[in-house]
């Protein structure tokens, strides 16, 4: 008997129409493009407008765009795992929301946060149910609505993030290609660098953190950088080395839109040339749970069956990883 694989078999992106530039944001925080620009590599992000717009909304175009793609019936659809640190509420979970509105009747489905590794966590999580047999067809949701959370006089976070997120479509295959191995780690330290101050248990929201400005993200750079650059390439480094990868035989690395420099450093670091790694971050902006579905959104035309793809995150948590899979059409 074969060995069964989660496989690709569709991926579907959606960001929204409006367009905040740096020049826009000039006019709103201390800051200008070319400041911008040379820090993160960003000259645009896109962001969810209108009353009452969670997340849920990016998640409902994703899913009903991945349904139509793959000629797809949401009854077909066994498990939905949403990737996403800004859900329309505490509880529910997001991903039971976005089934309800997209009539996804027969899954159950669930939400995982590990910031901006959420798509790579729920990837592994849900490649498991595909290779155990349990499930035949799972969607994995990576998005994040951070305009919902970013504090727009914060010069240090509100040029990094934007709205947007995409999905793909598991399914089981023989043929060796899909999910081939993960590293995947997490050091709660990280919580002092990058985290939400309130809004949890440990700070319930109240007057004084409205005031404090406590519902916002917060980041403390350098740190964030270094462990960023060190996590990524290092598990980079062990997939490759485990599966007998090389630079010469990758035919594409996808790394989490966090920032230009520390792209570029994970590229430098794993000796990968830049014309094989992805890059959006310009157009997008860090979309957090959102930027690898993004990116293997925009660069599928340009896939080919059997390609080895290695996929690597970095986030608030600290969590991050590597994921190494075969592209599968």
């Amino acid at each position: 008997m074969r060995k069964i694989h989660a496989a690709i078999s569709g991926v579907y992106g959606y960001v929204p129409d409006y367009i905040l530039t740096n020049q826009e944001l000039e006019t709103m925080v201390d800051t200008n493009d070319e400041w911008i620009r040379t820090r993160t590599g960003i000259n645009e992000r896109r962001i969810l407008k209108g009353k009452e717009m969670g997340v849920s909304e990016i998640g409902v175009k994703v899913i009903n765009g991945l349904l139509e793609k793959t000629n797809t019936s949401p009854d077909e659809i066994d498990l939905v795992i949403c990737a996403t640190v800004t859900g329309d509420m505490v509880f529910p979970d997001t991903a039971n929301i976005v089934c309800d509105k997209v009539g996804i009747k027969n899954a159950f489905s669930f939400d995982i946060n590990a910031a901006c590794s959420g798509f790579l966590f729920a990837f592994t999580t849900g490649a498991q149910f595909i290779t155990s047999g349990m499930c035949k067809k799972v969607i994995v949701l990576g998005m994040d609505k951070m305009s919902s959370i970013i504090d727009y006089e914060d010069r240090a976070t509100c040029v990094i993030f934007g709205d947007g997120g995409g999905a793909v479509l598991l399914e089981p295959n023989e043929e060796e290609v899909g999910f081939i191995d993960a590293e995947l780690k997490s050091n709660g330290v990280g919580r002092h660098y990058l985290h939400m101050k309130a809004g949890g248990s440990f700070k319930p929201a109240s007057i004084e953190t409205i005031t404090a400005k406590e519902h916002y993200v917060y980041q403390d750079g350098k740190p964030v950088f270094k462990h960023a650059v060190r996590g990524m390439s290092s598990t980079l480094k062990t997939v490759m080395q485990r599966n007998n990868l090389s630079s010469e035989n990758v035919h594409w690395v996808v790394p989490h839109q966090a920032n230009m420099r520390i792209i570029t450093a994970v590229a430098n670091a794993a000796d990968f040339p830049m014309e094989k790694v992805m890059v959006n971050i310009h157009k997008y902006g860090n979309t957090t749970a959102g930027t690898l579905p993004l990116c293997l959104w925009e660069w599928e035309p340009r896939l080919n069956k059997g390609d080895n793809i290695l996929l690597t995150a970095f986030g608030g948590g600290f969590t991050w990883g590597t994921v190494y899979l075969k592209w599968a059409y």
